[in-house]
């Protein structure tokens, strides 16, 4: 197993962008925005000659304001007990302050080993900011500037001496397995869900629209197979995006769709199918994603309005008509473990390999059921099909005037191939490529005897 660091301190010192640098990614939000990670987010470091996994935390802050710091403060905890080293980092321009003086006693309070950080180094005399910071009593500060990597190579050396002795065959706890991306509009339960899922409170739950703003990227094993859930910021409408910091979660929440393998995104069954569900929606079609339907909070529904749903469902999502429909209560458990269970089943319809003999057979079939329409006189044929790739599955089928084939035509030809190869949960794209003439623009010159008999045809055709 990987050693654990966990990077704390109070809001805005740079915790998200030292990680950023130790891991060579851009998966935490960087912004001048205190309080922007609320979330434990774990990336796997790439730099140094230790391999360690790496915990990015929210800033600690008062716990007596309630609210949603309290509950942040909780994901702190939690990423201290895991740690085997925590780095704790302090902002060497603004200086020692009561917010760092109460974190240091809350540190100096666990049995785990601690390196002091003075960040934001750059520009200024380290040495002489970073004296103040004695009075921790946490040793010598390193001087450090995340944004530019000054002082990096000294803290892994520092790093890698304070971790604890690797095992022979160190396990790679960042695999990513099925990436499963939990999307949907904000505060329908998609934090609730991952918690569910994996049986812990693992990510932050609160009554508030936008509480996730960034993507986080879960690791997990259950029953010997490997998973990363990503749990996404809430999409709202552009027009009601009004500040920079959501407008960079929804592209992170975008990321995610792109990078997954299957989607779970959730509908808020109480407020029923929006306009913004069915935009969504589209976008995860667009990616080519697995996907299956969550409706949440299905318990508190009478089955009146559970009717009303399932017409809505009809009526807007009919172009989603292969993603199978799940009702559930993310809050108590029910329908989760059945959603869950579907995942793999779902995952492996998208990564199909479908023979060419069994594709050419099945779309000779369907020909043979509903032959294509005529083209100027002329009948469309269909020769054969091959797999051009997968999640999703691609079908290429040759032919000729394949461009001028109807629209209905191809879904015909799309709910088919579905039907038939029960590729259920994962949208099906099929390419057509026309086979071309060789001689269609080239000149065809007659040779004498041949304009000779032309022309003694042309002289016979002119008496008659």
């Amino acid at each position: 197993m990987l050693p654990v660091v966990a990077l704390v301190g109070r809001p805005n010192v740079g915790k998200s962008t030292l990680f950023n640098f130790l891991t060579r990614s851009k998966d935490a939000l960087v912004a001048d925005f205190p309080g922007l990670t609320r979330d434990r987010k774990y990336g796997q470091a790439r730099r140094g000659e230790r391999p360690f996994l790496l915990v990015d935390t929210g800033g600690i802050v008062d716990e007596a304001n309630g609210g949603i710091d309290e509950v942040a403060m909780r994901q702190v905890d939690l990423a201290l007990e895991e740690a085997d080293l925590v780095l704790f980092l302090v902002d060497a321009r603004e200086g020692l302050n009561a917010a760092d003086e109460a974190i240091a006693r809350r540190l100096r309070r666990i049995a785990k080993p601690i390196r002091l950080l003075a960040n934001k180094i750059d520009g200024i005399n380290g040495t002489l900011a970073s004296a103040e910071f004695h009075a921790l009593a946490l040793g010598e500060p390193l001087l450090l500037a995340a944004a530019h990597g000054t002082g990096v190579d000294q803290l892994l050396h520092q790093v890698e001496a304070l971790l604890p002795a690797a095992p022979e065959e160190p396990e790679n706890l960042v695999a990513d397995g099925i990436r499963i991306a939990v999307v949907g509009r904000p505060n329908v339960g998609k934090s609730t869900l991952v918690n569910r899922i994996l049986g812990e409170e693992r990510v932050v739950v609160f009554d508030q629209p936008g509480t996730t703003r960034d993507s986080i990227y879960i690791p997990f094993e259950r029953n010997e197979r490997r998973y990363t859930l990503i749990d996404t910021a809430g999409i709202r409408r552009r027009s009601r995006v009004d500040i920079a910091v959501e407008k960079f979660s929804v592209i992170k929440a975008l990321q995610a769709i792109d990078r997954a393998h299957v989607v779970v995104y959730l509908i808020d069954a109480s407020e029923g199918v929006t306009d913004q569900d069915a935009t969504l929606l589209g976008q995860v079609v667009d990616a080519g994603r697995a996907l299956i339907i969550g409706l949440n909070k299905w318990d508190g529904l009478s089955s009146e309005q559970r009717q009303i749903v399932r017409r809505q469902m009809d009526l807007r999502l009919g172009f989603v008509e292969f993603a199978e429909r799940h009702f559930i209560s993310a809050l108590h458990g029910s329908g989760v473990g059945v959603l869950f269970d579907r995942i793999d089943d779902i995952y492996a319809a998208g990564n199909r390999d479908l023979p060419t003999p069994l594709l050419t057979k099945l779309m000779l079939e369907a020909q043979e059921a509903h032959q294509p329409p005529l083209v100027q006189g002329r009948r469309i044929k269909l020769k054969y099909a091959h797999q051009g790739g997968s999640n999703p599955p691609v079908i290429i089928i040759h032919g000729n005037q394949t461009e001028a084939l109807a629209e209905s035509y191809r879904r015909y030809l799309v709910n088919f191939f579905r039907t038939r190869l029960r590729l259920q949960g994962t949208p099906l794209r099929l390419e057509f490529r026309s086979s071309n003439n060789p001689y269609k623009d080239r000149p065809n010159p007659l040779s004498e005897s041949q304009l000779r008999k032309k022309r003694r045809l042309m002289r016979h055709v002119k008496k008659r």
